[in-house]
């Protein structure tokens, strides 16, 4: 457990515990067989999916991250040149484990679906269908119903032990939550069955059928639509319509597999407030959805090693610094926030030749530039830095107690932010580190 502060009714604080995520703990549990990590955009899904199955790998487990983000972040940052709908061994992979990468390729995994379950006639003429080659493309929903197709499929594999899913922005992952109900609600809609009836009815009922509804489609949504569209839909309608039932079996499967204990959602965040109202948005969605929640990975966390300097102190010795530089004749630059930290006007780094004015004497301004930083500027501007620093640490540590209050039951893991991107297997592994150990910088908590 770990603890937060909350203000009490005397204008004090009192210490709340605050469940602690055990992410070591969850990837050993050989009842967990899949992770899906999910959050809003720019939060680092890719790279905490990644770092998981970095680690799950060289804890003995064998594992396959599946990429939905069209992003080549996670390819790149293990070392595979390029990424698609086969899994792909992960070299360099330290331990007794295996990890294997994937990116969903969206319209792949339908032609697949379509050629395992028709014969190779109906296939041919179901990809070769226009409305087919443009569903499959980029139909609203499709992508989040064949990253399910493609997870079902893994799954029942029974290849590896954890399967680690990386899911688009969190609106679009409630999308990969809701893509079985939308088929459904597709598949049973009054145009489809409307399209479907001729291929039911068969003989001279059924022609007749198809002549009368598809004149009422003409005069109508032909217009709109076009009339040959309408007959690329009802020829793909009519070829697909042994494999519908399918679809809905194996989504209905999936989303039970995605409420089975044997599943567990991490939430992805930043500390900032539009990320962690989106987190909280996403627990109480998948509380309402029976779905099983691990908790929530609070990533990117500033701190700071002097945090017993506070930033009101900070800026007070920053201004009092000042104030005796004055005093003494010296001139203080506090642009951007920042005292005494500048280029003189004369150097090569500033770029351009001493100002001076009609007579060719530089102003006082110029010659207080060209001058060298004193100790006392240096150390005025660092404190204001170090001022900086605490106040955003402050605000993080703010928006975190809102949403720690707001959803106490949560676990949460806070992961220090790293100085720089992570782009291999060294920096995954030490982001798997500081997942697992909790690691929130000093003054953070």
């Amino acid at each position: 457990m770990t603890a937060r502060t909350k203000a009490g009714a005397d204008g004090g604080t009192r210490a709340e515990a605050v469940p602690a995520l055990d992410t070591d703990a969850l990837i050993d549990d050989p009842d967990i067989r899949i992770i899906v990590c999910c959050g809003s955009g720019g939060v680092g899904k890719t790279t905490t999916a990644a770092a998981l199955g970095v680690r799950a790998a060289e804890r003995g487990r064998k594992v396959v991250v599946l990429t939905i983000d069209p992003a080549r972040r996670l390819a790149q940052s293990m070392g595979i040149d390029s990424l698609d709908n086969v899994p792909r061994r992960v070299k360099g992979i330290e331990g007794d484990g295996e990890l294997h990468a994937m990116m969903l390729d969206m319209k792949r995994t339908f032609d697949e679906i379509v050629e395992a379950h028709a014969d190779a006639e109906r296939a041919r003429a179901i990809l070769e269908n226009p409305f087919y080659q443009s569903l499959s493309a980029g139909f609203a929903g499709t992508q989040e119903y064949m990253a399910m197709e493609k997870l079902g499929q893994l799954r029942a594999r029974e290849e590896w032990d954890l399967i680690v899913v990386d899911t688009p922005p969190s609106r679009s992952a409630l999308d990969f939550l809701d893509a079985p109900k939308r088929l459904g609600s597709f598949l049973d809609g009054k145009f489809i069955k409307l399209l479907m009836a001729p291929a039911k009815m068969g003989g001279r009922a059924g022609m007749k059928f198809l002549n009368v509804g598809m004149s009422m489609m003409t005069g109508t949504l032909g217009k709109l639509l076009g009339g040959q569209f309408l007959r690329d839909v009802q020829t793909f309608v009519a070829a697909m319509d042994t494999m519908f039932g399918g679809f809905r079996t194996r989504a209905d499967a999936t989303y039970k597999l995605l409420q089975a204990p044997g599943t567990a959602f991490l939430v992805v965040a930043t500390p900032e407030r539009d990320a962690l109202r989106e987190a909280a948005y996403f627990v109480e969605r998948l509380a309402a959805e029976n779905m099983p929640l691990a908790g929530l990975v609070l990533n990117r966390v500033h701190g700071s090693e002097a945090a017993r300097l506070s930033a009101e102190q900070a800026m007070t010795a920053a201004e009092n610094l000042e104030a005796e530089n004055l005093e003494n004749g010296g001139i203080v630059d506090q642009a951007a926030g920042k005292a005494g930290l500048r280029e003189p006007a004369d150097s090569p780094a500033a770029g351009h030749a001493p100002t001076t004015d009609a007579t060719g004497t530089a102003p006082p301004e110029a010659e207080a530039a060209r001058r060298p930083v004193t100790t006392e500027e240096l150390t005025a501007g660092l404190l204001r830095l170090h001022a900086e620093r605490m106040q955003m640490v402050a605000r993080e540590q703010d928006t975190r107690d809102r949403f720690t209050a707001r959803h106490p039951e949560v676990a949460v893991t806070a992961v220090a932010a790293l100085p720089g991107d992570v782009h291999d297997l060294s920096g995954l592994r030490t982001i798997g580190d500081r997942l697992a150990t909790g690691s929130a910088p000093a003054g953070a908590a």
